[in-house]
């Protein structure tokens, strides 16, 4: 087996995320900065975000409800 030829392996590397939560895994790199983990994941958190700067969103639900209206009319 050639020598040098992998990587440094750090098994306790520690991952830091935006909204502050660390913790630490075995990686190739020994300080790793991420933007969503699964402390602040809508999937695991079960809060909705939706980041909409158009009113895009609002817009639709909006639709909806006039549709929703229309349709109990009938």
């Amino acid at each position: 087996m050639k020598k040098d030829l992998h990587p440094k392996y750090y098994h306790n590397a520690t991952i830091k995320c935006a909204c502050g939560n660390t913790f630490t895994v075995g990686s190739t790199k020994e300080f790793i900065e991420i933007e969503i983990c699964s402390a602040c994941h809508p999937f695991y958190t079960g809060k909705e975000k939706i980041v909409d700067t158009l009113g895009r969103v609002q817009k639709f639900r909006e639709r909806l409800e006039k549709a929703k209206k229309r349709s109990k009319k009938k």
